[in-house]
């Protein structure tokens, strides 16, 4: 009998974030033995967003090492990493960075997304997200390859870089990461004749595997350096958001993780391939034959530092408690529209209601985000992604626990607050299947919840016409489709 989710069993997640890399070490009963970071940083350019590939090996490595001090060798069963989605780079026949990664945000491919979508609209269509955006991988390589000249250069996702380095040669890249690249999902293959006509070499692209897969083992170079112990399992992660949902143990069908970072993203579990009209959701494969659906809005908890620089954040909470204000902010992050739960480039920033001083601005954001919230489960819904499993509530957003309640009181459902749910806990219950445990069973036997948020009836009484006002007014500004609106009022009047 495999010991992977015993207290003797370590397993490590690594984690590429956009500003650090961390790494955390947890054992087979979901206690975190340690955590160690590094910061990375980056160089934004106008939509240009890059960061020196280097960097996060260096930073990755420096955390391992940090993580690992103390911990017996004998007792690392396995690792995996997640990195940011849609963040690439070229590499040569040895893995040496010839660009810089861009970023999962860089938007300078916007010109190559037409012929993109064009050319690979029936594979698109097929995996059920139907477009993609500029940000995505796809239209960001076409654009490395028009303006680079490295005839043997490799296409590696952010993630293959560390996967690279770590077994000192390349393995198969994960199909998670793969996916904004155009990886076919359901065929589980490169979809060879779209590529072609994009003028994609075949030999540019990594083998790929499913997540969960064991794709090496850590050489002795990358040992020394990462303190990992030389042959420990390497298994092909996923990206950030899927790990944080793994982190959350939201896997059972219509289980649901609403991440509330910077942005708001939201990551689910469905028996089958949920395929969107309106191109905001796309679906990761999970491990086994389960499928991931999400979506990543454009409005989250940014809005709070770009409104409220400098400010207390907790101070200020308790003061916007206290206003009963039922004012909300639409609260859009940047300028660049909304991405989901609807697609809208030209949307802006309003506020519906009254509002006087900053306690009432602050507490209108965080209804808004909330607001915004219930719309994303309710598009779900509307297209078919089961929606009545557990949610559990992550991502720095959820650390505000006034905040935390206020979601639940608007959605009117139950949210767990799960102990250590972040990406890279995520990775180390993904690394946990290289023992023997099924994914299931490791976030079963791993993944703990630390408080669960019951909603206030009354409370979901009185801001669920708000809720809907807020939904109406998306419409009369012609950003959010009607039908979508009238599913929205009739799950409200059930």
């Amino acid at each position: 009998m495999s010991d992977a989710l015993s207290a003797d069993a370590v397993h490590l997640g690594l984690d590429l974030g956009t500003q650090s890399a961390r790494a955390v070490a947890v054992d087979g009963t979901g206690r975190l033995l340690a955590a160690a970071s590094r910061t990375v940083t980056g160089h934004r350019d106008g939509p240009r967003h890059e960061q020196d590939p280097e960097q996060w090996w260096s930073a990755l490595a420096g955390a391992c090492r940090e993580a690992l001090t103390g911990i017996d060798p004998a007792r690392v069963r396995g690792l995996a990493v997640d990195a940011t989605s849609g963040t690439i780079l070229l590499a040569d026949a040895g893995g040496r960075p010839l660009t810089p990664g861009l970023m999962y945000d860089d938007g300078r491919a916007r010109a190559y997304t037409d012929r993109v979508n064009a050319t690979g609209s029936r594979v698109w269509r097929e995996l059920g997200y139907r477009t993609m955006q500029p940000s995505w991988a796809l239209p960001k390589l076409l654009w490395l390859l028009d303006n680079t000249d490295f005839p043997d250069a490799r296409l590696l996702h952010q993630a293959d870089l560390i996967t690279w380095r770590l077994a000192g040669r390349q393995v198969a890249s994960d199909a998670s990461h793969a996916l904004k690249t155009g990886y076919h999902l359901t065929d589980e293959r490169w979809p060879d004749a779209e590529l072609a006509a994009l003028g994609v070499p075949s030999g540019l692209l990594p083998r790929v595997a499913r997540p969960g897969t064991v794709i090496g083992t850590v050489c002795g170079e990358a040992a020394a350096t990462t303190g990992i112990p030389t042959g420990t399992p390497i298994v092909a992660g996923m990206t950030d958001g899927c790990a944080a949902q793994i982190g959350a143990g939201a896997l059972t069908a219509g289980a649901w993780n609403s991440v509330l970072g910077t942005t708001l993203v939201f990551k689910g579990a469905s028996p089958h391939l949920v395929r969107d009209p309106g191109g905001v959701v796309y679906c990761h494969r999970g491990p086994g034959g389960t499928w991931l659906p999400g979506g990543a809005s454009s409005s989250g908890a940014g809005v709070l530092t770009r409104r409220f620089p400098g400010a207390d954040l907790d101070t200020l909470t308790a003061r916007a408690a206290a206003t009963g204000s039922t004012a909300v902010a639409y609260p859009l992050v940047g300028a660049g529209g909304e991405r989901f739960p609807f697609h809208a480039p030209g949307a802006t920033p309003f506020v519906l209601g009254d509002v006087s001083g900053d306690a009432e601005a602050f507490h209108a954001c965080l209804l808004g985000v909330a607001c915004v919230e219930r719309l994303c489960f309710d598009y779900l819904d509307h297209i078919g992604a089961p929606v009545t499993g557990p949610l559990t509530l992550t991502g720095g957003g959820a650390r505000n626990r006034y905040w935390s309640q206020l979601r639940a009181d608007v959605l009117g459902r139950p949210a767990g607050l799960p102990e250590h749910a972040e990406s890279a806990t995520g990775m180390a219950v993904l690394a946990a299947t290289a023992s023997g445990a099924t994914l299931e069973e490791a976030a079963a036997g791993m993944v703990r919840v630390r408080e669960e948020l019951t909603p206030d009836p009354s409370r979901t009484a009185r801001l669920t016409p708000v809720y809907l006002d807020f939904v109406d007014e998306l419409t009369r500004r012609g950003w959010l489709d009607r039908s979508v609106a009238a599913h929205a009022r009739g799950k409200a009047e059930q």
